[in-house]
């Protein structure tokens, strides 16, 4: 800890207010929060190595889950990814642009599409993976490998029990709202503003002087 204080002056604006943050202001914080900022140093990480490649992290999510097994439905990606399916599809449209995926029907289905990759995005795989376990390598950098093996521990227990949470709340009909369902609670529970006080007194009518 007093390593990181002394270092504080190589780090830039943001990462000086996080370090301040989990250092001295709040080091107790919640386990939320401190997933939450490791996450995005990781993906920070990762977007700069990729961008060497011209490739954006939401490309990255797609074609990671594709790299496992391709052929997937744009519904299916989304889900898997953890985003809105608008996003997916931007995110297909990208890739599809620039050869890496394509999209394909199969027989006997002709509703859905599904998605494949090219030979091109097969291989990027060679190019890109390796830029994800350096960042992951990087962020483990100086902890006891028993320590990196009870975080991962913790963190799948952790996966484990909010997913069972989650579907804990989705039996007693308990989800989370669409934006727009979210707009329009937030308009019904706002109080209407008293009018009264803003509006003038009225003046007396003016009388004109007698001659």
């Amino acid at each position: 800890m007093k390593r990181d204080r002394n270092n504080a002056g190589r780090f830039n604006g943001v990462q000086q207010v996080l370090l301040r943050h989990w250092l001295e202001a709040v080091p107790h914080d919640r386990l939320a929060h401190l997933i939450k900022d490791a996450s995005r140093g990781l993906a920070r990480a990762l977007q700069v190595r990729l961008a060497e490649h011209a490739v954006s992290f939401g490309n990255w999510t797609i074609l990671r889950i594709l790299w496992e097994r391709d052929g997937r439905t744009q519904r299916e990606l989304s889900i898997e990814a953890g985003v809105m399916e608008p996003t997916t599809f931007a995110a297909l449209k990208a890739l599809e642009k620039r050869g890496y995926i394509t999209r394909k029907r199969r027989p006997g289905d002709r509703k859905q599409v599904f998605i494949y990759l090219t030979p091109e995005g097969a291989r990027l795989r060679q190019k890109l993976e390796p830029l994800a376990q350096e960042a992951n390598e990087i962020a483990i950098r100086g902890v006891p490998e028993n320590d990196v093996a009870v975080t991962r521990q913790t963190l799948l227990a952790m996966i484990r029990n909010l997913a069972a949470d989650e579907a804990e709340a989705l039996a007693a009909d308990r989800r989370v709202p669409s934006t727009r369902e979210l707009s329009d609670m937030m308009k019904r529970s706002r109080k209407p503003v008293a009018r009264t006080a803003s509006r003038r007194r009225a003046k007396p009518p003016m009388v004109s002087p007698r001659a």
